[in-house]
């Protein structure tokens, strides 16, 4: 874990390897709360991955879903 000047985790995106804060212990300031997941989104989106997705991975993932459908 890189020490940068946040009170939060920096880590890795699980998808693509960006940087990413994560906020989970304030999770509407997370830059991945921007992303709206319906239930059925989340719940394919998490039985692919089990950690944290930068925003960018979670737009792909949900129009993935919305194609398969």
């Amino acid at each position: 874990m890189a020490l940068v000047h946040s009170k939060h985790e920096i880590i890795s995106c699980e998808r693509c390897g960006d940087r990413i804060e994560c906020k989970a212990n304030s999770y509407t300031k997370c830059q991945c709360s921007v992303v709206q997941l319906t239930l059925n989104e989340t719940q394919y989106i998490s039985e692919i991955y089990d950690g944290c997705l930068c925003a960018k991975c979670l737009l792909a993932l949900q129009q993935e879903y919305k194609e398969m459908e």
